[in-house]
């Protein structure tokens, strides 16, 4: 790892962080959050947790995810943003008038972190931003509970889609080792993460999925607000396409999956991952989001319908021109649309 003074004497100097995850968060991001708040606690700070929207359902089995909050107390000494990589990230919770006046420590995996922040640990080699804020502690030589570890293994796992990503190489596995021996239930943690669908996120996706749409190798689905507030998953807490963007990349036809979610407010958030060689993150960042190579995101202004011609455009140009001879069943790839 990098030298990682100045972080270290951040950390060490801080009584009572602010620490942040980004907006709609994903496993790595409460993983990292608690892991970290866990760690803090164990030496004797007061942290704040914090995160612009709520814990999705299926990561309330996290200790100590009850505690996280939605905004700071006020008398932080330190801010610490996880898994964000720019300031948009962390919705709600930035506020430029604090940021200025606080030391901010930005910790992320990302390679579209912008670099915000007096002091950075960001590498983006890294599995997961989980992954980083162990080596931290390992660096600190700050005890490593075992709630700390469930948490911080939850990130690794969700972040690799369970060690299945290219970027799943040996230090990974080594941390995945580590947490397991400092008392991560493994098995546990799984049954919980692939025990994750209510009966209503079921029913959106058979809904979505009946209308899945494919051109060119890149493969999409459309959810509207309207489907999720039928199904019951209207309530932000009832995160309903989690899980779904990597089911879509998972057809044999799919170079790029995309899935575009509308909000309550109207815009739409978009999700995506692409087949190693395809950089889905340049398309994210250009559209004001961010990501990784492979696994990206982004935020655009509805409807739907805008929204989708928007993203489509750009993708294309991410893939090469189609062959003369398409392989398989070119009608199907070309032209897959079932009505429900």
């Amino acid at each position: 790892m990098k030298s990682i003074k100045k972080v270290e004497a951040l950390l060490q100097q801080a009584q009572r962080p602010l620490v942040m995850a980004h907006s709609a968060p994903d496993g790595d991001a409460i993983g990292s959050l608690l892991g970290l708040g866990w760690a803090l606690r164990a030496v004797g700070k007061w942290p704040t947790l914090a995160c612009a929207d709520p814990v999705p359902e299926n990561l309330a089995f996290l200790p100590g995810s009850g505690e996280i909050v939605r905004q700071s107390r006020g008398d932080e000494d330190l801010i610490v943003t996880l898994d964000s990589a720019d300031l948009e990230r962390l919705g709600s919770l930035y506020d430029e008038a604090r940021f200025q006046s606080l030391p901010v420590l930005n910790i992320d995996h990302h390679i579209t972190n912008v670099g915000f922040g007096c002091a950075r640990l960001i590498d983006p080699g890294a599995a997961s931003t989980a992954q980083l804020v162990h080596a931290l502690l390992r660096q600190l030589g700050w005890p490593i509970a075992p709630w700390t570890a469930t948490c911080l293994l939850t990130g690794l796992i969700t972040d690799t889609r369970s060690f299945s990503t290219s970027n799943t190489d040996a230090e990974a596995l080594r941390t995945a080792v580590a947490l397991v021996e400092a008392g991560a239930p493994l098995a546990e943690i799984n049954a919980e993460l692939n025990r994750n669908l209510s009966l209503g996120a079921l029913a959106l996706w058979g809904q979505v999925l009946s209308n899945l749409q494919t051109q060119a190798g890149i493969v999409w689905a459309e959810v509207s607000y309207e489907l999720q507030r039928r199904c019951g998953l209207g309530d932000p807490c009832a995160n309903g396409t989690s899980g779904l963007v990597s089911f879509l990349a998972s057809a044999r036809e799919a170079q790029i999956a995309a899935l575009l979610t509308e909000k309550a407010d109207g815009s739409v958030e978009v999700s995506l991952r692409s087949v190693p060689g395809i950089d889905v993150s340049a398309v994210a960042l250009a559209l004001g989001g961010g990501g990784h190579r492979q696994a990206a995101g982004c935020a655009l202004p509805g409807p739907l319908a805008a929204a989708r011609e928007a993203l489509l455009q750009r993708l294309a140009s991410l893939l090469p021109p189609p062959t003369t001879k398409p392989l398989g069943d070119s009608n199907v790839a070309r032209s897959l649309s079932v009505s429900s």
